[in-house]
């Protein structure tokens, strides 16, 4: 990996290892490794994790080589669970900083990597880096995700996300109180004009459509419930941070970062809390249900007891 980055200009800054791992797409371990092993350079002098970003500064990333970048890894990840497994398929509950498969320019644990490390013996069509893929987890989004064991599941599983028939169900921490407290974003979603890696709510972009139910208000946040129509790129991200109420901690969506600070935030507040659909060879219905990582859980505390 060899890139040039710049901090935008409306971003707050920050410490180098939080600033790298959002602008990279990372984990915030990964990011701390590249500016440990002197790959990070600022001005032409290594950087250290802790050594603060400001907008504007232009970053010289020279990460180790890959012979491959879409080389599958057998390698242990650790907070990979099993939520579900069956002979035509496996429900994970993936950790943040973890990819749903290898990818040019990532340098991370992957889904597709850990379940190789154990011993999960995936035959699919397609891409062997993308092997068993249906759907996709931001890096950033922990939860629940399936990946197809056999062929037949693959080709199921793959139509029934597009048919919209796969109940996927998000629980997110937005700042402040949406109104009304339940509602439908519809509302297209495509590049971001300026930003290649950002998305947003754009004319010509692609229907998108995002049901939501407040389930707790704190004042500054609140929890909310949210059902996907569709399935688009950081597409609850989008759309909330068009209303205004971007995910806590999401600093690339427009959070503020003092509101991340005071939660312990390193990540937006965004998890993929239940995954339902039709069992790919019997019709019946198969549910999981991923709990609340540690790190949204303390967020979530400090605001129930009476904290920002």
């Amino acid at each position: 990996m060899a890139d040039v980055l710049s901090v935008p200009p409306e971003h707050p800054g920050g410490r180098a290892d939080a600033v790298l791992a959002e602008l990279l797409g990372v984990s915030r371990s990964t990011a701390a490794s590249l500016l440990s092993g002197g790959h990070v350079l600022l001005a032409g002098k290594a950087l250290a994790k802790s050594a603060r970003l400001a907008p504007g500064d232009v970053l010289d990333v020279e990460g180790p080589e890959q012979t491959d970048p879409l080389e599958v890894v057998a390698e242990k990840v650790d907070g990979l669970e099993i939520l579900l497994d069956d002979e035509d398929f496996v429900v994970v509950d993936k950790p943040v900083g973890v990819a749903a498969h290898p990818s040019p320019g990532w340098v991370g644990p992957t889904v597709v990597g850990g379940l190789a490390g154990a011993g999960y013996r995936i035959t699919t069509s397609g891409a062997p880096e993308r092997a068993g893929i249906v759907h996709r987890l931001d890096v950033g989004t922990s939860g629940a995700m399936v990946v197809a064991k056999t062929e037949h599941a693959y080709t199921l599983l793959k139509q029934a996300f597009r048919d919209r028939t796969v109940e996927k169900v998000y629980h997110a921490v937005v700042q402040g109180i949406p109104d009304p407290l339940e509602g439908t974003i519809d509302a297209p979603i495509g590049r971001h004009p300026g930003y290649d890696w950002r998305f947003a709510v754009v004319e010509d972009g692609r229907p998108s459509v995002t049901h939501y139910e407040v389930l707790e208000a704190f004042g500054r946040a609140s929890l909310v419930e949210v059902h996907l129509e569709t399935g688009r790129t950081h597409q609850i991200r989008v759309h909330f941070s068009a209303l205004r109420h971007p995910c806590a901690g999401d600093l690339t969506y427009g959070a503020d970062p003092r509101l991340a600070a005071d939660l312990g935030l390193t990540r937006q507040w965004l998890h993929a809390h239940r995954l339902a659909f039709a069992h790919p060879r019997t019709g019946e219905r198969v549910e999981a249900v991923s709990p609340y990582p540690a790190d949204l859980v303390f967020a979530l505390e400090a605001l129930r007891h009476g904290g920002p």
